[in-house]
């Protein structure tokens, strides 16, 4: 309801599209569509926005339960279990997190695509933030590429990690030799790791981290390259973790903090640790939590 901004304009229509622009914030492109398919409607003292126009999923829904962490009209975070990517590589049918929000929005009468805002290593836990809708998608790619959405994890690094250790500011680029790997490299993007907490263990350290930049691998690369690799992470020289957990790296998201794309109120979500990485802490001496 824009209120006078509308009613009192003698040019209605372009007080409309200046409203919407500049106080709603709402995407250019999103604007340019809506106006193009009559998706902007006034109606007495009300403006009428079709930001929730039925749409496809993408994929195909897989009736398994997703554990959702957060939902409203605009925005779903689901957590992410170890050993699932986030959405397919097509190279098989391999059941991704995309296919179980899939399912989750089929459940609830579909008409919702699949748009996934940031994506976890296959092997890391942790939530993932998905939008239910374009303006929601526009607005939050935005925000993350403009560092607006904050992760906080949770990881198990091999050795002690000295006091000292609060920033790792090394570029990242792919590695030549090994398809799968990253390394720091001079020539890579710039990756910027913050640990602001710590609990030393038997052997290995407990560690809070946050990313001020979103590489593939970050963190596994800069701890592995400052002589702390990851419990379990075999790829970048981590000791092994054990048989029931191999080919896990010990790392969780444990909290997302993003700027809810309409209200604009700050939503932070937690994610409990997931078991076996309570029991691999416990296992190095840490307190439960």
């Amino acid at each position: 309801m824009p209120g006078r901004a509308v009613t009192g304009a003698a040019d209605k229509e372009a007080a409309i599209d200046l409203w919407l622009l500049e106080t709603a914030g709402i995407p250019l492109k999103l604007h340019t569509r809506l106006r193009r398919e009559g998706g902007i409607q006034w109606r007495g003292d009300r403006l009428r926005l079709a930001l929730f126009p039925h749409r496809e999923a993408g994929l195909e829904p897989v009736w398994q339960e997703a554990t959702v962490l957060y939902e409203d009209d605009f925005c779903l975070v689901v957590h992410k279990p170890a050993g699932m990517a986030v959405h397919p590589d097509g190279s098989g049918t391999e059941v991704t997190l995309d296919h179980l929000v899939a399912g989750h929005y089929a459940s609830s009468g579909g008409g919702v695509a699949v748009r996934h805002i940031h994506r976890l290593d296959k092997d890391t836990t942790g939530p993932v933030l998905y939008a239910k809708n374009e303006y929601a998608q526009l607005t939050l790619d935005e925000d993350m590429r403009g560092k607006n959405i904050s992760r906080l994890y949770a990881a198990i690094a091999e050795g002690i990690v000295p006091p000292a250790l609060t920033v790792i500011d090394e570029p990242i680029g792919r590695d030549r030799h090994h398809a799968s790997r990253r390394r720091v490299s001079p020539g890579g993007q710039p990756a910027v790791t913050r640990i602001i907490g710590r609990e030393v263990l038997r052997g290995g350290t407990s560690l809070k981290v946050e990313l001020e930049t979103g590489r593939t691998h970050q963190i596994r690369v800069h701890l592995s390259h400052v002589g702390h690799p990851l419990i379990g992470d075999e790829l970048y020289g981590g000791p092994r973790w054990g048989l029931a957990e191999r080919g896990r790296q010990a790392l969780h998201g444990e909290s997302l903090a993003f700027r809810h794309p309409w209200s604009k109120e700050q939503i932070l979500v937690a994610d409990p640790w997931p078991e076996d990485m309570l029991r691999l802490r416990e296992s190095l001496g840490g307190s439960q939590l």
